[in-house]
């Protein structure tokens, strides 16, 4: 489920309080992302304050599926960007999830069995 779903960007540029209020993480996360991300570029003001468009916004989006929803690796994510897959920022793939599932399933009644 996005976090950008029920939200109408309208600004051209939000601040990193607003951009950390969408997706209800601090600020230090945002600039943290921002850092081991290079697909996020900020403009900065002259006070040197972040500003992120809503291109940013749309790859924070995209980094907080990957990590916080779907418990991709910071490295992971990264790959999965670069890669540019559909199928990696859906939030539900279907069957690879089921056939996944079940194989955990056996090994873990076989891990079961074992235990006894």
């Amino acid at each position: 489920m996005s976090k950008l779903e029920n939200i109408v960007l309208t600004k051209l540029y939000y601040s990193i309080g607003e951009v950390a209020a969408i997706f209800d993480v601090n600020t230090s996360l945002i600039r943290f992302w921002e850092k081991e991300f290079t697909v996020i570029q900020p403009k900065k003001n002259k006070k040197g304050n972040r500003l992120f468009t809503v291109k940013d916004i749309e790859h924070f989006n995209k980094i907080y599926q990957l990590v916080k929803e779907q418990g991709y690796t910071l490295d992971g994510a990264k790959k999965a960007l670069k890669s540019g897959d559909k199928n990696v920022t859906e939030a539900n793939h279907g069957p690879q999830n089921e056939i996944l599932i079940d194989k955990l399933e056996k090994i873990k009644s076989k891990l079961l069995e074992l235990k006894k």
